[in-house]
C-alpha cells in the first residue's frame, strides 16, 4: 500500500517508526516530515495546512491510506477531501474535529449529554468577561474558543493574570480568530490524566493512561506548553476510575457525537481531571497528543497500521488493542525561550544515546542538512525510555538526556518525579 502521514512533529516520528514497521506499508510519505522521520518515510515538503497540496500529492502518488495526525489538517477538513477521492483515512471529519477545533462546541456538547466537566461561561466581549473575573475566585481559567498550539489555555492565579490573559485573546489577538469568543470555567483540582482512545464511531478503545507535564518549568512552573514530557500509564488511573469513565465519558461521548451526526473515526483524546465529586473532562482533543503518543506507542503490544486501518473500515471490533505491562517516561528537550521566542539552527550530538537500551528518540522540531540534525523548533526531541516500573523508566531517560547536546537546549529535571 502506498501510505502518506501528515504531520511533522514527535508524535508523528513515532507513528511513523510503528506504521513502517507492517510489510502492507510500501511506498511510505510525511508531509511534511522532519530530520527523525526522514528514516522511516520520504519526506515531500508539503505544509500539513496545504489541504490541496495533500490531495494533490495524493492522487498523483496513487495513495491508498493517509494518516492525518494533527489538529490543524484535521480542523481544516483534510480527511474529508481526500475520502472523496476515495483515499481511506485514519482521522475524523472536519464536523467531527468541532470538538477540539471549538471549546465552546465542546462544552456545550457536554452541558446538553451530561457528561462531567467543569462549570462555565462564554464570553465574546471583553468588559464582560473582565466584570465576571473581577468577581470570581482565583485560581480561574481562561480557554480560547479555538486551537492555539496547545497554548490557548491559562489557569489564572489571580485577576491580573486573569486580565493579561483576556487582553491577549480578546485585545491582542494572539491566537488570532481562535480567541474572538472564550471561555472561562471553575479551576477543577485533583489528579490530572490523559486518555487517547481508538474509535471508529461505533467502538471505542482506551489505549494506556498518561501524565501529560504542561508548565514549562521544574515544579509546574512558568507558561503553559504544549507538553514537556509525559508519564504513562497514569499511577492514579486506577481500574475503577477507568469503569467509571467509560460508563459516564467515553461512551457517552461518541454516542453524543453520533446523534448529532458527527461520527468520529480516529484517536479521541481525552484530558481529565480526577475531583473529589468524580472523574471530569477538562478538554477533548480530536487526535493523538503530543507527547503522549511518544510514551504511549512504545507500550502498544501489537500492529498500529493494523489498528488504524480497522478504525476507518468501521472493524475495530474484530482487532485487538494491547499494552506490554511496563511503563514509560519521556522527557522533551526544548529550545530555550519556549514556548516564547528561541533561537533555532543549533547541530544537535546525540552522543552514545541510540546504543542505549529500551531507549527510543523522537524528533519534535529538527530538520536534517546532509549528516547533521539541526533544531528548527521548540520542542526539538522526545527521549522515552521503557521498563518495569516508572523510577527504572525515568532513570533511564534522564541518562539518555545526558548524552544529548545542543545550544541553548533546556528541559524539566522532574518529569514523573511525583
Amino acid at each position: 500500500m502506498n501510505v502518506i502521514l501528515i504531520g511533522g512533529g514527535g508524535r508523528e516520528h513515532a507513528i511513523a517508526k510503528y506504521i513502517a514497521k507492517n510489510p502492507k506499508v510500501e511506498n511510505f510519505y510525511a508531509l511534511p516530515g522532519n530530520g527523525g522521520i526522514s528514516k522511516f518515510a520520504e519526506c515531500v515538503k508539503i505544509s500539513a495546512e496545504d489541504i490541496e497540496g495533500i490531495v494533490s500529492f495524493a492522487k498523483n502518488n496513487s495513495i491508498d491510506f493517509a494518516i492525518v495526525a494533527p489538529d490543524d489538517p484535521l480542523a481544516l477538513g483534510c480527511v474529508d477531501k481526500l475520502e472523496e477521492i476515495g483515499i481511506k483515512c485514519f482521522g475524523c471529519s472536519q464536523d467531527a474535529a468541532m470538538i477540539e477545533s471549538s471549546k465552546i462546541f465542546a462544552k456545550e456538547l457536554m452541558t446538553k449529554n451530561n457528561i462531567p466537566t467543569a462549570k462555565y461561561k462564554i464570553f465574546t466581549k471583553i468588559d464582560e468577561a473582565l466584570s465576571y473575573v473581577a468577581t470570581s475566585d482565583c485560581p480561574i481559567v481562561i480557554k480560547a474558543d479555538g486551537l492555539a498550539k496547545g497554548k490557548g489555555v491559562t489557569v489564572a492565579e489571580n485577576f491580573k493574570q486573569a486580565r493579561e490573559a483576556i487582553m491577549s485573546c480578546m485585545r491582542d489577538k494572539t491566537f488570532g480568530k481562535s480567541g474572538e469568543r472564550i471561555l472561562i470555567e471553575e479551576c477543577l483540582t485533583g489528579h490530572e490524566v490523559t486518555v487517547l482512545a481508538f474509535t471508529d464511531g461505533k467502538t471505542i478503545i482506551p489505549m494506556i493512561s498518561s501524565m501529560d507535564h504542561k508548565r514549562a518549568y521544574d515544579g509546574n512552573k512558568g507558561a503553559n506548553t504544549g507538553g514537556m514530557g509525559v508519564i504513562a500509564p497514569n499511577p492514579y488511573y486506577t481500574k475503577e476510575i477507568a469503569d467509571e469513565c467509560m460508563e459516564k465519558i467515553f461512551i457517552p461521548t461518541i454516542n453524543a457525537l453520533n446523534s448529532e451526526n458527527r461520527k468520529f473515526k480516529g484517536c479521541l483524546y481525552f484530558g481529565l481531571m480526577l475531583t473529589k465529586d468524580g472523574a471530569k473532562v477538562i478538554e477533548y482533543n480530536c487526535r493523538f497528543g503530543d507527547p503522549e503518543t511518544e510514551a504511549i506507542l512504545p507500550l502498544l503490544d501489537g500492529d498500529l497500521f493494523e489498528i488504524m486501518l480497522a478504525v476507518s473500515e468501521e472493524r475495530l471490533n474484530e482487532v485487538e488493542v494491547k499494552f506490554k505491562n511496563l511503563c514509560s517516561c519521556c522527557v522533551i528537550l526544548a529550545s530555550s525561550g519556549y514556548p516564547g521566542n528561541y533561537l533555532t539552527g543549533y547541530e544537535i550530538d546525540f552522543g552514545d544515546v541510540e546504543k542505549m537500551p529500551d531507549v527510543e528518540i523522537f524528533h519534535c522540531g529538527t530538520k536534517r542538512e546532509g549528516n547533521k540534525i539541526l533544531t528548527s523548533g521548540g520542542r526539538v526531541l522526545a527521549i522515552n525510555a521503557v521498563g518495569e516500573s516508572l523510577e527504572i523508566a525515568r532513570e533511564k531517560s534522564y541518562e539518555a538526556v545526558k548524552q544529548i547536546k545542543f545550544e541553548n537546549m533546556r528541559y524539566r529535571s522532574d518529569i514523573g518525579a511525583n
